[in-house]
């Protein structure tokens, strides 16, 4: 595992690359005071999502996981602004409130235009440097990349959905960021099994990564996977289930040996 001062990377060799943008839990030590106690709690993490995909090293995928926490700068929000999700409740990409609509700053010592372009600069910009290299070494590798943008969230949350949302939800922008075949390669496995609930393309369609990158035509692929936090976590505590765990794992690793061998 190769360290940066934002994140920390694996290079693999497989036509897949896998990103945690929201997997970051640290707030830097020059504006850590600025958040309120609920800010410092961090509670809109993806938690453990990476510890989910212990698998990849085995199937030679390269991976990278940022340092800090999305309430420092969201690597999934564009930089310059706009929804993703137009007329419904969302972050931007220097989030001031929780999934709940809670302030998670201090009052007063939210960040201003300066501060949000300098955040910017320093945690987003290298990210997506990155993303946009390995694309580029993996697509002159085999000819082609598939992107995976792994995330997870609490199962309800009102402000974002109705109800309870389904366990595996696939997104790859309404379509328009992979190829049909490559998803089914994936979510046909998904259906055949019985054990959790599965969606295309419904409430979580895939964020700004998905959306930026996916160019079937220039094969480049991408796909979300948005997980509901209970069937792997204690939500109430922020706590793995291991057992939970051990379940789902083997599923994720079938659809990563099916990618890897197309």
């Amino acid at each position: 595992m190769i360290q940066t001062d934002v994140f920390s990377y694996q290079q693999g060799s497989s036509p897949v690359i896998v990103s945690f943008p929201h997997d970051g839990v640290l707030l830097p030590s020059e504006i850590k005071d600025d958040f309120n106690a609920l800010g410092q709690q961090v509670p809109d993490t993806d938690w453990f999502v990476n510890q989910l995909y212990n698998f990849l090293p085995e199937l030679d995928i390269s991976f990278f996981i940022p340092e800090f926490s999305r309430y420092v700068v969201d690597l999934n929000r564009s930089s310059q602004g706009g929804s993703l999700y137009p007329g419904q409740y969302e972050t931007s990409v220097c989030p001031v409130a929780t999934f709940d609509n809670e302030r998670i700053y201090r009052e007063g010592r939210e960040p201003d235009a300066k501060e949000v372009q300098r955040r910017i600069a320093t945690y987003w910009q290298p990210y997506h440097d990155h993303i946009e290299s390995e694309i580029a070494r993996i697509k002159a590798l085999h000819g082609y990349a598939i992107l995976w943008d792994a995330h997870s969230i609490r199962g309800v949350v009102p402000q974002l959905f109705d109800g309870v949302l389904p366990d595996l939800n696939f997104g790859t922008a309404a379509g328009a960021s992979c190829a049909p075949d490559i998803l089914k390669r994936v979510t046909d496995i998904a259906y055949a099994q019985n054990r959790y609930s599965v969606v295309e393309n419904a409430r979580f369609k895939g964020g700004f990564i998905t959306r930026n990158y996916g160019q079937p035509d220039e094969n480049v692929h991408t796909i979300q996977l948005e997980i509901n936090q209970s069937i792997y976590m204690i939500e109430s505590a922020a706590e793995l289930d291991v057992a939970k765990c051990e379940q789902l794992r083997p599923l994720l690793e079938q659809f990563f040996s099916k990618l890897v061998q197309s």
